[in-house]
């Protein structure tokens, strides 16, 4: 794949980078570094990110709509306002992830670790998939059968 000119491989060390507003959808991102990359606004849209290491990112505003998260690392990601609907998340590691005002509709969850998340009540949770979201308190959120 190529970024501005670069060629990105897969599992690329990408920690860091400045990707703000970059269109990167159906990128194969899969395995890559991207932890604490500036990834505001950007174009994900069924991009390939499974197992990434998304730690500390910003990605607010980013569309991720049907990207492929499953087992990636998005510990401490800012995802204030992202498009996440149709996303697949399971497995995925939320925890302490800033999910206020994200739209999650249809996202899926399965497995996915949520504890610390933060949301807010413009935070659009997935319903409709016989999974219960379980708001533990303000800023908490569990995801159970």
């Amino acid at each position: 794949m190529e970024i501005n000119g670069y060629t990105i491989e897969r599992g690329a060390d990408l920690s860091g980078v400045y990707l703000s507003g970059a269109d990167l959808s159906w990128a194969d991102l899969s395995g890559a570094d991207l932890r604490r990359a500036d990834l505001s606004g950007a174009d994900l849209v069924l991009a390939n990110l499974r197992g990434a290491n998304l730690r500390g990112a910003n990605l607010r505003w980013a569309d991720l709509s049907g990207a492929d998260l499953s087992g990636a690392n998005l510990c401490w990601a800012d995802l204030g306002g992202a498009d996440l609907r149709r996303a697949d998340l399971s497995g995925a590691d939320l925890s302490g992830a800033n999910l206020r005002g994200a739209n999650l509709r249809w996202a899926d969850l399965r497995w996915a670790d949520l504890r610390g998340a933060k949301t807010t009540d413009d935070t659009t949770l997935p319903s409709g998939t016989g999974w219960k979201i379980i708001l533990v308190s303000d800023d908490e959120v569990v995801v159970a059968p």
